[in-house]
């Protein structure tokens, strides 16, 4: 990790930079914990209720981050694929 504050700036991550496979199964397993808290947490008070709604809170953040995430990806293939048939035409 670096420890200067401007490392990067200005730079587009690119594929080899950014390790979308790993972020996305990183999300993919704590929505899984996630869900699992939900569905088989054992709620018997008011108090513990508030701590599954946490966790849907949790869930529906992961997911959401997760779907940005996987449309970056997305995005970045897109542009790059585009970035080649330019070139190809170009020539």
């Amino acid at each position: 990790m670096s420890t200067d504050a401007g490392a990067g700036v200005g730079s587009e991550p690119t594929v080899e930079t950014t390790d979308w496979e790993s972020m996305l199964e990183t999300l993919d397993v704590a929505i899984d914990e996630a869900s699992y808290k939900i569905e088989n947490g054992r709620i018997r008070s008011p108090e513990n209720e508030k701590v599954r709604i946490k966790w849907v809170r949790a869930l529906a953040y992961a997911m959401n981050v997760r779907r940005q995430i996987a449309n970056d990806r997305d995005l970045e293939e897109l542009a790059e694929r585009l970035e080649q048939i330019e070139q190809e035409q170009n020539r």
